[in-house]
């Protein structure tokens, strides 16, 4: 295309041997590089020959003077810092001497002067160039964009400086973190609150944040916060037909189905009352016949991988503010860790994988190894469930399984149990006996049904009071992580209760 083409000595030689004409940065500056390239491209006429800005008089004079010519592209690869330092044998000497000094001055100065020079960080970016070049010159708007993205690479670049010698020269653990794309939301939790959603980059795994609205208002920012519990835990059965209903972060419901429409009605009967304005996460595509479910039913938002057609189009009917995520969820590694910003400081933690560590059965009456399967599903509820957190679940048919009731966000586990997740438990079975009608006395009904339920919790319990009352609701199976001083008294209660009691190991508070 006609450009002069000034280079550094590594990439210098590579061009000349590729039989690319290239001018040496030594030529233009009559100066040779020195210091094992320490030194190179820091001088007027390189610095200079990019920060004139070409329309001021006295910069166009001062140039002439000096003879320096103007630099209208600047491209730059920085020394690989991060990939250095990605090494854990790396030294300090090696990663000292990818800190780059030239290459961020030369970025700084064309994206300062990104009016007249364009400025090029990312190869990615290449062929955009070539294209506008070929079509005549480099776009205002596109000079503007890689000024920006120049500025953002020099920042994320100083900040991994920065993290690795705070901890290495200062013994200071430092965290920095980026998260673009802010978007004004109508509110906060409340309408007197105002709220903002940011993206963080590069995020590749299953996140509300990569979901694509296909209909609907725009997000609120409980619309987000509830989303993103609803994935989490539809999730944890992503491979199989599954539906999670949730609201205000708990799941209302949840359900695995030989179909969809099977899951989600299930899904739906775990707390009918609390699943008005619920948002609802699936793990497969529905058809039409699934989303007929939700005809005369308020839901707020649902989630899926995709949508036949007919579906879309009986949803979009359905409401014009009801909001359609497609986002699949089998894409991607999951994020490492989770934030929580409290005033005046940040709490990073890893993501809470798995469900248990142990499967030790601790007391005389037997775990029955085909509860197993049940069990882990009422974990996998429980470990989404705010604390302290109780679920209590069955197999409606043979290797399906859905929530039978929750008691969340107690002060205490007692709570619970008896005052929440028991008598919710009793309630839908009432409902169930009325819809059913089966040839047996109520109060034997729900004991049948209750006596094959497994209940999980999120923590151990402190006192044997929790087994009590569990009993009294028929329940025997029952998994918690264990791990209380009083543990012997809880194991000698099922024992004399005739509980089947399972410790795992592993705790799922969720606060």
């Amino acid at each position: 295309m006609g450009f002069e083409i000034i280079s550094t000595g590594g990439t210098s030689g590579v061009l000349k041997k590729a039989g690319i004409k290239v001018t040496d940065v030594s030529d233009i500056t009559e100066f040779p590089e020195i210091m094992d390239g320490r030194v190179k491209t820091l001088h007027p006429r390189i610095h200079g020959g990019i920060l004139a800005v070409r329309d001021n008089p006295l910069h166009v004079k001062e140039a002439k003077k000096q003879a320096i010519k103007y630099i209208d592209i600047v491209v730059v690869n920085l020394y690989p810092f991060e990939k250095t330092i990605a090494d854990k044998n790396a030294t300090l000497e090696e990663a000292i001497e990818n800190i780059d000094i030239g290459g961020p001055a030369l970025v700084r100065a064309a994206a300062k002067n990104y009016r007249h020079v364009a400025v090029i960080t990312d190869p990615n970016d290449y062929s955009l160039v070539i294209k506008e070049l070929d079509n005549g010159d480099i776009s205002l708007k596109t000079k503007e964009s890689l000024a920006v993205k120049a500025f953002r690479r020099i920042a994320d670049y100083d900040c991994a400086i920065d993290t690795y010698l705070s901890e290495r020269l200062a013994d200071e653990d430092i965290l920095r973190l980026l998260f673009v794309d802010g978007e004004t939301l109508r509110y906060g939790e409340n309408w007197h609150q105002t709220a903002k959603f940011y993206k963080e980059p590069d995020v590749s795994g299953p996140s509300i944040a990569n979901a694509k609205q296909l209909h609907g208002k725009a997000l609120s920012y409980n619309n987000y916060v509830d989303a993103e519990s609803a994935l989490n835990i539809t999730l944890e059965y992503k491979d199989k037909i599954a539906a999670a209903v949730v609201k205000h972060t708990n799941p209302c419901g949840f359900a695995t189905g030989k179909t969809l429409i099977e899951a989600l009605s299930r899904a739906w009967d775990g707390d009918p009352v609390s699943s008005f304005g619920s948002i609802i996460c699936l793990t497969r595509k529905p058809d039409l016949s699934t989303v007929e479910f939700l005809k005369g039913r308020f839901v707020e938002l649902i989630i899926a991988p995709g949508f036949d057609e007919g579906a879309l189009l009986f949803l979009k009917n359905k409401s014009k503010d009801i909001r359609i995520l497609e986002l699949p969820m089998d894409n991607g590694e999951p994020l490492p860790n989770t934030y929580h910003y409290i005033a005046g400081g940040m709490l990073v933690q890893s993501r809470n994988r798995g469900l248990y560590e142990k499967w030790d059965i601790v007391t005389k009456t037997a775990f029955p190894e085909e509860k197993r399967r049940l069990a882990l599903f009422a974990i996998a509820a429980c470990k989404h469930t705010k604390s302290n957190a109780v679920v209590i679940a069955r197999e409606y048919e043979k290797g399906c399984f859905q929530i039978l009731a929750i008691g969340a966000g107690q002060p205490n586990r007692v709570d619970a149990i008896k005052k929440l997740a028991a008598t919710k438990a009793v309630d839908n079975l009432k409902l169930l006996y009325e819809l059913e009608k089966p040839d047996i006395s109520e109060d034997e009904f729900i004991r049948n049904i209750m006596s094959e339920c497994v209940m999980a919790s999120d923590a151990f319990f402190p006192f044997d009071d929790s087994i009590v009352y569990s009993a009294e609701n028929h329940i025997r199976y029952i998994v918690s992580p264990g791990g209380s001083i009083r543990d012997n008294e809880v194991i000698a209660t099922a024992d004399r209760l005739g509980v089947s009691l399972v410790f795992t190991g592993m705790r799922h508070f969720l606060h």
